[in-house]
């Protein structure tokens, strides 16, 4: 099993900035790969951002530029940073780890952008 505990999330104006954390602990040993989804209210789950046990990075494309995915020196723990948020970025923002093929979540922390 593998846990994972987000952090992070709140309440930012247009144009500020947010960072986001998530811990795993548990049996981690074979992370795959790391990131984070978001879901809107009446929308689906997507994408945002991921990082695989090599570093390789990728980004959605709506987050390019803005949002910056790093992790510990450890890997047990990711980090989004997030720039020049735009009220479309509202969402519950969930932490993801592929371990040994299984998908684990975190529980989300919810992220929202307004003035």
């Amino acid at each position: 099993q593998v846990q994972l505990v987000e952090s992070g999330g709140g309440l930012v104006q247009p144009g500020g900035s947010l960072r986001l954390s998530c811990a795993a602990s548990g049996s981690i040993f074979s992370v795959t790969v790391m990131g984070w989804y978001r879901q809107a209210p009446g929308m689906e789950r997507e994408f945002v951002a991921s990082i695989s046990g090599g570093g390789r990075i990728n980004y959605a494309d709506s987050v390019k530029g803005r949002f910056v995915l790093s992790r510990s020196n450890n890997k047990n723990t990711v980090y989004l940073q997030m720039n020049s948020l735009k009220p479309e970025d509202t969402a519950v923002y969930y932490c993801y780890a592929i371990v040994t093929g299984t998908t684990y979540w975190g529980q989300g922390t919810q992220v929202t952008v307004s003035s």
